[in-house]
């Protein structure tokens, strides 16, 4: 499988599609007799069926993979996780380390439109260096919300990925901030994973030296705790 990357425009014939995928049926297929690392006999490998499922993974840092092998990025490990799951994604990396909500706003419809056609899942991560940065919540808030409406518009599902604030922001910050991704998804029709780090977040050894960026284990984590949620809110193929 060729990745592709967000800016990409090629468009690709649906016999082209189908000859890929059934091709990439036949590379995913374990032989007979084969053995796993420990030994033991080998399950056979899923394999990957259906038209592709195009996903724009939407983000900051914590998507663009700062500090990793961009081999070790969510974007890349949550595609191999649903492709050895059976589900023909594409999964675009579209993170740019140190967006705000502000910059994920102003390059949201130039992605839209770089791409052959609507993605099948919008999957929306920003707002962490909002917090950082101390940027009220209303002007966060009115970031995503802008966000979701050109999406809802677009008729892309959303799934958003929220964050939380720490303690030390104080109590009235941390609810108001916390609460915005919930009443966002509500209001929005949108899929919703209330912390997504909340699987790692209390262990230091999955995170790098600056405490916020995850390892390549931390991301392996992350991929584990939200594939579910992320296979959850892909639409159903239609026809299937």
């Amino acid at each position: 499988m060729h990745k592709r990357v967000w800016s990409k425009t090629a468009v690709m014939g649906a016999a082209l599609l189908a000859l890929a995928a059934c091709g990439d049926a036949a590379e995913d297929a374990v032989s007979a007799g084969e053995v796993a690392e420990d030994g033991a006999p080998a399950l056979p490998a899923v394999p990957v069926m259906g038209p592709e499922r195009k996903i724009i993974a939407f983000g900051d840092s914590l998507f663009a993979g700062y500090g990793l092998d961009p081999r070790d990025s969510y974007p890349e490990k949550l595609e191999n996780a649903l492709r050895a799951k059976g589900v023909n994604a594409d999964v675009i990396n579209a993170g740019v380390s140190g967006d705000t909500t502000a910059a994920g706003l102003n390059r949201l419809e130039f992605t839209l439109a770089a791409q052959d056609a609507p993605p099948a899942l919008f999957i929306l991560e920003l707002g962490g260096n909002d917090l950082l940065r101390g940027i009220p919540t209303d002007q966060t808030r009115a970031n995503l919300a802008k966000m979701l409406t050109v999406l809802r518009d677009q008729k892309v599902p959303v799934l958003l990925m929220g964050m939380r604030a720490p303690p030390n922001y104080g109590p009235e910050f941390q609810a108001q901030f916390d609460a915005m991704y919930r009443d966002l998804a509500k209001e929005y029709g949108a899929a919703l994973i209330p912390f997504w780090l909340e699987d790692i977040y209390r262990d230091p050894a999955l995170f790098q030296s600056d405490r916020i960026h995850p390892t390549a284990e931390g991301i392996e984590r992350l991929v584990a705790s939200t594939l579910g949620q992320v296979e959850g809110a892909l639409p159903p193929v239609e026809g299937g």
